[in-house]
């Protein structure tokens, strides 16, 4: 950063001349969110690519783009020992894989990834056969040379997790707290439902951010992501832009349960607006 005259250099945290977020003025009712672990695994699996850092001979860093398929969470390589990273996973095994989600913002850092570590290990014989149609399903145009004889299949056995959901949304999972989670199965299917969330019931959006998201003051919302657990909105107050979690009753199992818990929420947000009037 260049610092001209006697300014002083600002610090990471130091939000400057950018705009502070209001705070809630009530308690929010629900928060509830996904896990780290499963918000890793729910990226992991809306994609088959990703970046592969390993280490080359002279101890140094290299990345790669590489596909990938998965087997019970875990990545599913197919290298080449042609390549500079298939050679650098047959000399050291220790491993990372950036994986970004799908982009729903025009800045880049404001979107979803995860970056999974931990060290590559060849499927075993028993584990063999899944790997490679674990990779195949993934990567359907592998069929063309998994089998030859310079290619190699690698499971990475993932020992760390760090998940970034976006500015200021961010934490760590154990790579057992991954591979036990599952993937969202909202998420990946919401898009239509926010848009109409947001198309034909912004009067809902709104009674629910000033009711259960801990904005009362809110003049306006709309719905910017929808899990298993709940709604994110984006909304708008006197005192500026802020962002809210909305809960559901309980967690949903499919994208067939959004509508039917949805409505729970504006019945609930409706009940308590009543109340206070």
């Amino acid at each position: 950063m260049t610092v001209s005259g006697n300014a002083a250099p600002r610090d990471h945290g130091d939000p400057g001349d950018a705009p502070s977020l209001p705070p809630p003025l009530i308690p929010v009712t629900n928060p509830a969110r996904p896990t780290a672990a499963e918000e890793a695994r729910t990226i992991v699996a809306s994609t088959n690519t990703g970046t592969l850092a390993s280490l080359a001979t002279d101890g140094g860093p290299w990345a790669s783009l590489v596909t990938y398929g998965l087997l019970d969470g875990a990545p599913v390589l197919c290298v080449s020992q042609m390549a500079e990273h298939g050679r650098n996973l047959a000399a050291d095994p220790r491993a990372s894989i950036a994986i970004v989600g799908p982009a729903t913002d025009p800045d880049p850092l404001a979107g979803a990834r995860v970056t999974l570590a931990g060290v590559v290990e060849r499927p075993s014989r028993h584990a063999l056969d899944a790997a490679r149609a674990a990779h195949l399903a993934a990567v359907p145009a592998a069929k063309y040379y998994i089998d030859y004889g310079d290619f190699s299949l690698w499971i990475l056995s993932v020992r760390r997790v760090r998940w970034v959901g976006g500015y200021g949304r961010m934490d760590s999972a154990t790579g057992g707290a991954y591979l036990a989670a599952q993937p969202d199965p909202v998420q990946p299917h919401a898009a239509d439902a926010i848009a109409h969330l947001n198309a034909d019931h912004s009067d809902s959006l709104r009674l629910m951010a000033q009711t259960l998201g801990g904005y009362p003051d809110t003049t306006a919302a709309t719905c910017t992501g929808a899990d298993r657990c709940g709604l994110d909105l984006r909304v708008i107050t006197e005192r500026g832009v802020a962002y809210t979690r909305v809960g559901y009753h309980r967690p949903l199992n499919s994208i067939d349960e959004l509508r039917s818990a949805t409505v729970q929420l504006v019945r609930h947000a409706r009940r308590d607006h009543e109340g206070e009037a």
